[in-house]
């Protein structure tokens, strides 16, 4: 019942398919954090039917950047890196994704695959109600195992996490804050920026600001046998300036925290007979990439549209559909390392750098030197990239007319 789940069932209706969604939740999910939308995910979300649901929430007022004694100056904002993306919450997709998603599709909640067996004909999923405890075995078409980095479709079907899941040595903790944190005006971003540590305010026009916490560790199980906030707070040290210090009394109070180890999922091939994944139970980018939500669009986008083109030819659709989205999701994890040193720096002279950009970036040279740093060519061609369009070809216009040929005829039926 995620981004990319409500995606892939919304898509795969309208192809034809009756989809029904499993939840592991008892009530959908809310609450909402930072995430960007850059030119791939904004245009699959478009032809999904959820871009005219949400909004850009950026606000354009010059960013901070706060030491440890309080002292502000000019800072950059994740709205000053190339692509232009959308800067929202969460749950603004989540949202556009539940009112785009068509009545008639079956969602079941508090509910988990507990088996999952598979023939050339067909799936068998064994389902568990936690809430009532009846257990019961369907069969399938297709199985889209679209729940996450820690994903139970894919231990069932291709093994355990420790195969696949690998952690990146850092942690982030991530909550919406309620009202403006101490010391800043309302849409103003701010960074805390230390070796090893940073804190971002992500400021928007309209709403409230989403907070993020990360730093490095040598040990991510000890940092998550401690209650969030302990870790954290032991993480940045005595004596934090005062928008931190609010920062962390608000965690601690907050109850919709998200605190994880940064990890990527990385595997050899995303599909097993009649049994896929989608999204981040396949390849995880990490939110250090920004394009979680982007390729998980764009993955559920295109996968609906082959299926819809070939339904009958499942394997190969699976394999064309992996084939021509890998390379993709996989600039974007590579991308993720270089890109987690804006998040977080390794030593105080990127630091010193990231905090003359301001000026400098508004220069010729300074601006080169900006685009060189965030690889704005690969920006350009894989995060603003028509995936869809690159994949298959054909014109955006005439995919467009199919898709509303497509709504009549599913009305009709």
């Amino acid at each position: 019942m995620g981004i990319s789940g409500m995606a892939t069932a919304r898509r795969l209706r309208l192809a034809g398919w009756e989809p029904v969604i499993i939840e592991r939740s008892p009530a959908r999910r809310l609450g909402g954090y930072f995430v960007a939308l850059f030119g791939a995910g904004r245009l699959a979300a478009e032809r999904l039917g959820l871009l005219d649901h949400m909004h850009d929430r950026k606000s354009l007022k010059q960013g901070v950047d706060i030491d440890r004694s309080g002292k502000q100056r000019p800072g950059l904002n994740y709205a000053d890196l190339p692509g232009q993306p959308w800067l929202l919450l969460r749950s603004d997709v989540e949202q556009a994704a539940f009112t785009a998603l068509p009545e008639d599709v079956e969602v079941r909640y508090a509910t988990v695959p507990t088996a999952i067996t598979q023939d050339a004909d067909g799936v068998d999923v064994t389902l568990l109600n936690k809430a009532t405890g009846d257990s019961s075995t369907e069969r399938f078409d297709l199985v889209v195992g679209a729940d996450g980095l820690r994903s139970t479709v894919r231990s069932l079907v291709f093994g355990p996490h420790e195969r696949f899941v690998s952690r990146m040595g850092y942690m982030i903790a991530a909550y919406e804050y309620a009202g403006t944190p101490s010391g800043l005006k309302a849409g103003v971003g701010a960074t805390f920026l230390e070796p090893n540590r940073s804190m971002w305010v992500y400021a928007f026009a309209d709403h409230d600001p989403t907070i993020l916490l990360t730093y490095r560790t040598k040990d991510v199980d000890a940092e998550l046998s401690r209650p969030a906030i302990e870790s954290i707070r032991a993480a940045f040290g005595e004596r934090p300036p005062a928008v931190l210090e609010d920062i962390l009394d608000n965690l601690e109070a907050s109850k919709n925290v998200l605190f994880d180890s940064a990890e990527q999922v990385r595997m050899d091939s995303w599909h097993q007979g009649r049994v896929v994944l989608l999204g981040d139970s396949a390849w995880c980018v990490t939110l250090y990439a920004g394009m979680g939500v982007s390729a998980a669009l764009a993955g559920a986008d295109l996968l609906g549209t082959m299926l819809e083109q070939r339904p009958d030819d499942l394997e190969t659709v699976l394999t064309d559909w992996e084939r021509g989205l890998r390379p993709y999701t996989s600039f974007y994890q590579t991308n993720a390392f270089e890109d987690r040193g804006f998040f977080v720096a390794d030593n105080w002279l990127q630091i010193l750098l990231r905090r003359a950009l301001p000026v400098i970036g508004k220069t010729r040279l300074g601006q080169r030197l900006l685009d060189k740093m965030f690889h704005v060519d690969g920006v350009i061609k894989y995060k603003s990239a028509d995936i869809l369009d690159e994949v298959l070809g054909g014109s955006p216009h005439q995919r467009k007319e199919s898709q509303v040929a497509q709504h009549a005829r599913h009305s009709a039926a």
